[in-house]
């Protein structure tokens, strides 16, 4: 199987250092590493502070050695020392002052003492599963300088904002497919640790690229959770879900049907296959998935019965009625999918890419015991799933196949992409 290309990134054009300006960095002859990144460090220092110069200039109206305009009583009065932090650790520059207090600079702002790049370390940081302490420590081993828990802390709290926003953000008025599914965090509540449900749902769009709708957090499901989680996706915009595919989610029939009484409701095949073979052992687990295989292939739903009770029958049906029961208790979610064509088959025939985002967040997760408050578990998975969805630009390759399909099977409710 030939190897996928890898995308290339966006390289960013740099506009050339003058000959001279590089002169005066290697004139004394060959650098080391650390010479290298001393220069760096100097060049930085110089061009903020010049930077920094200009502001001043602009807000008072004249260049240093200037004419004053006659109507100011402002002027230049030295400087202050500040050592900011920045993506290169921490860098001394003398910020230049007035007389009269009033220049605010933009680059670095009064008050502020990291420069740009360095929360956006933290964040990285904090969105790869690192705690507040082992981020400290590896500010310390990387850069030599002591970011206290309550900087990292601030920076990671900064983004709540941001969070807020994308909970309350507008979704499209039709999604063809959303998956809903769940894991689990222990989360510190009354001075009790409680394992808590962070729900999720995946949704397909019209294009057939992928969004993650949003995030709840939940100790218990039931229909009155569920309700809120529909009632808030129509507020926001989603007028219909064509189908919705989950695991036997308690609740979440009663409430899609009050909210979208028109939304399909679908059981993930795989997962009740896979319940199935948790009855097998490894030895067993191939045969009875072939076993069952003529059950969810079969053309219709009609046939599909009949070959469940063929499986019933069988010698692999009779060693293991549970299975039997289970495909019988989730039959009424499970018909659906035999009256769609193969091309929506495809589509909603398992939740493995909602179950994949989920896999990367439990390897984000895992490295926590607990989180203090339902705030903090949904910072850090919101901070995960913006570096998992970073790539979600393109749909599968199957999709125009399908969404010709969903177009003619839901024509009037299916919206097709705008070009």
């Amino acid at each position: 199987m030939p190897r996928k290309a890898k995308r290339a990134r966006p390289v960013r054009v740099l506009t050339p250092v003058p000959e001279e300006v590089l002169d005066q960095f290697v004139q004394q002859g060959p650098l080391t590493a650390e010479d290298v990144e001393a220069a760096v460090q100097r060049f930085k220092k110089a061009v903020i502070e010049r930077a920094l110069g200009a502001e001043l200039t602009h807000h008072l109206g004249y260049a240093p050695g200037g004419t004053k305009p006659e109507a100011s009583t402002n002027h230049r009065n030295g400087s202050s020392d500040k050592t900011v932090l920045t993506d290169d650790g921490p860098l001394p520059i003398d910020v230049p002052r007035d007389r009269d207090g009033t220049f605010e600079p933009r680059l670095i702002p009064k008050h502020e003492r990291r420069f740009t790049g360095f929360d956006d370390k933290i964040l990285a940081l904090y969105a790869r599963g690192l705690t507040v302490r082992e981020i400290q420590a590896y500010l310390a081993e990387l850069y030599a300088t002591d970011v206290s828990p309550a900087l990292i802390s601030a920076v990671t709290d900064a983004v709540a904002e941001e969070v807020v926003s994308w909970q309350n953000r507008p979704l499209d008025g039709m999604y063809p497919v959303v998956f809903f599914d769940a894991l689990w965090v222990n989360v510190r509540d009354e001075a009790t640790v409680r394992n808590k449900a962070v729900y999720l749902a995946l949704a397909v769009r019209a294009d057939g690229t992928r969004e993650i709708l949003g995030l709840w957090i939940e100790q218990s499901e039931g229909a009155k959770f569920w309700l809120r989680v529909f009632t808030d996706l129509k507020t926001r915009g989603c007028q219909d879900i064509l189908i919705a595919v989950t695991d036997g989610l308690k609740g979440l029939p009663e409430a899609l049907g009050a909210v979208f009484p028109a939304t399909t409701l679908q059981t993930c095949i795989v997962h009740l296959l896979r319940h199935s073979l948790d009855y097998a052992n490894w030895k067993q687990r191939k045969p009875l998935a072939a076993a069952l295989r003529p059950v969810y292939t079969a053309v219709d739903a009609d046939a599909a019965a009949a070959n469940l009770d063929a499986f019933e029958r069988s010698a692999w049906g009779q060693p293991f009625p549970m299975v039997v029961a289970s495909w019988r208790r989730a039959w009424a979610h499970v018909i659906p999918f035999f009256a769609f064509p193969p091309e929506i088959r495809r589509v909603i025939y398992t939740t493995n890419a909602l179950e994949s985002v989920n896999a990367q967040l439990r390897k984000i997760l895992k490295t926590r015991g607990h989180f203090p408050h339902d705030d903090a578990a949904i910072k850090l998975i919101w901070l995960a799933l913006r570096n998992i969805t970073a790539d979600w630009r393109h749909a599968a390759p199957t999709w125009k196949a399908a969404m010709v399909q969903f177009a003619l099977r839901y024509e009037g409710r299916f919206t097709a992409p705008s070009s």
